[in-house]
């Protein structure tokens, strides 16, 4: 998917780099597929600010993915590739042979009229769910289930894929985008492929207002805040505001976040590569 730049015709489209949706079939998206989204702008029931930095943008309405794909052996044609507000990654819309229309994580690659198909005695191609015990070793896979039957939970943004790496008993070893290898048993589902969209990184906003579209509000650095305000606040002149930490106090950098008693724990074989760390 390619990137294109703005002629700097104003203060805005100087610096934006867009997405050009060479992918895209349509802007028409399927009525019966979409439901209302209530936002709340970071406010919980009794109005109180919970959660800061969130409110306005443009209204938005919900298209209901099929995370699950638990209509199996029943072939199913791509009829469009439409964009979502609401996910990185496109989406695709599917009708099954059936009538029914579902929308999916589109994969990279998949185009209008191809067919796709999941469960048992599915082809290892792109588009296709399989369980984990049917996957080829090695193969690129994306949408991965964590509990059978639950739904994609891994892997569903733009551009991420995870490695099949191996089986261990009822497990299949698996390799996710953030580079932690885990244990997930082998009735789980995975779609064949990598989601669509992988340039989304590159774009840039270009310009404050187009933050505010997607309901992100101005924030403060914690430096330019006072000692009151914020840990890292205060000093004469730009203090840098010693170790970087969050407003509560929690360590920005190195601080062990995750739960070392955590169900799950046992089942990471090794952990997710921290950043700038090969």
């Amino acid at each position: 998917m390619p990137v294109k730049k703005y002629k700097p015709v104003s203060p805005g489209t100087r610096f934006r780099v867009g997405n050009s949706y060479a992918e895209l079939t349509t802007d028409k998206p399927e009525k019966s597929l979409l439901a209302p989204m209530k936002r709340s702008g970071g406010r919980n029931h009794k109005g109180k600010m919970t959660n800061r930095h969130r409110g306005g943008g443009h209204k938005r309405r919900y298209r209901i993915i099929d995370f699950k794909r638990n209509k199996e052996g029943m072939n199913a044609e791509v009829m469009s590739i439409e964009y979502d507000p609401n996910r990185s990654a496109f989406i695709a819309l599917v009708q099954y042979t059936d009538g029914e229309k579902r929308y999916i994580i589109a994969p990279n690659g998949l185009t209008v009229g191809a067919t796709i198909t999941s469960g048992k005695g599915a082809a290892a191609v792109v588009g296709n769910s399989l369980y984990l015990s049917d996957i080829p070793l090695g193969a690129d896979i994306h949408s991965i289930e964590m509990s059978p039957g639950k739904g994609a939970a891994l892997a569903r943004s733009a551009g991420t894929v995870g490695q099949l790496m191996g089986r261990e008993g009822k497990y299949a070893i698996v390799k996710l985008p953030s580079g932690e290898v885990r244990r997930i048993l082998l009735t789980c589902k995975a779609t064949i492929g990598t989601t669509s969209n992988p340039d989304h990184s590159q774009q840039v906003f270009g310009k404050a207002g187009r933050k505010r579209w997607t309901g992100r509000r101005p924030r403060v650095r914690g430096v330019a805040m006072n000692p009151v305000d914020h840990p890292m606040g205060g000093g004469e002149g730009r203090a840098s505001g010693g170790h970087p930490r969050s407003r509560t106090g929690i360590m920005a950098k190195g601080q062990k976040t995750r739960n070392n008693k955590k169900y799950s724990t046992k089942l990471i074989i090794s952990k997710r590569k921290s950043k700038g760390k090969k």
